[in-house]
């Protein structure tokens, strides 16, 4: 997703945002429409959907505005910081309550994300600062996610309403400040928002059947990925400070996920 991002240009940064969840609303639409409750919403699920959109749209739009300002490898790392906030969020609203050891680790993690951000660089690192807050974004719209599969509500559901909430937000602002694409990039946002929709239904049943500290380790494969693209396809090439800080909220994500398989899944040993 973060790739087609970027390769779809110079497009203002709520124009991409709005095609990227339209495209996911009509995929969750077409996966709805052929279950056998259709389009049936829990009445109690309503609270947390909304705030499960509120977030999620503040860490997409973020997300974006800080891919078209700094490299991709960099905002795919400020933004997953995301299991770490999960971790957070997780004890004020489903009070899943972490270790010592684990919030040591967010700690560190905070401090890996700092080496990335850079904050020594004045203004420069204001892309990267809107980058960590995407991740604080998805962290709480994750935990909302594990709280509405906790209590019974569909995945392609949180989807459909997270997409069409995102999409009314960016509509007033794509109208004002639209510009016409090319078929080029017209392309490219389908293709970031097929790539979304994959990772959305897969992340939300990962966060549905299982506590943040669980299955963290794996979304960190995201940073990889984002690194390899960057360098083919932009030829960009992270410096020294932001590998290391890579690496250590990498290795941060690895001892926290051996940390939870050690202990079972109460955290109590």
């Amino acid at each position: 997703m973060s790739l087609f991002v970027r390769l779809s240009g110079d497009l203002p940064t709520m124009e991409k945002a709005f095609f990227r969840n339209a495209i996911a609303a009509a995929m969750a639409v077409i996966v709805l429409s052929r279950t056998p409750e259709k389009f049936y919403i829990k009445r109690q699920s309503w609270p947390d959907l909304i705030m499960r959109s509120l977030f999620g749209t503040m860490g997409v739009i973020l997300n974006f505005w800080a891919i078209d300002h700094i490299s991709i490898a960099d905002a795919s790392v400020l933004n997953k910081m995301s299991p770490f906030f999960a971790i957070i969020m997780s004890y004020f609203i489903l009070h899943e309550k972490a270790s010592r050891k684990e919030w040591i680790m967010v700690v560190i993690a905070f401090f890996g994300a700092t080496l990335v951000i850079k904050p020594t660089a004045g203004i420069a690192s204001l892309p990267a600062l809107m980058g960590l807050i995407s991740g604080f974004g998805a962290g709480a719209a994750y935990t909302y996610v594990r709280k509405l599969g906790m209590s019974g509500e569909r995945g392609p559901v949180i989807i459909m309403v997270f997409s069409l909430f995102s999409c009314i937000v960016c509509l007033p602002f794509m109208i004002f400040d639209y510009k016409p694409m090319t078929m080029m990039q017209f392309i490219t946002l389908l293709a970031a928002g097929a790539s979304a929709m994959g990772g959305q239904l897969t992340i939300t049943a990962a966060y549905t059947f299982a506590p943040a500290k669980e299955i963290s380790v794996f979304d960190y494969t995201n940073v990889i990925f984002t690194s390899i693209w960057g360098f083919l396809a932009f030829n960009e090439i992270p410096d020294g400070v932001s590998l290391l800080g890579y690496a250590i909220i990498i290795l941060m994500a690895v001892l926290k996920w051996y940390n939870a398989l050690r202990t079972g899944h109460d955290g109590s040993k």
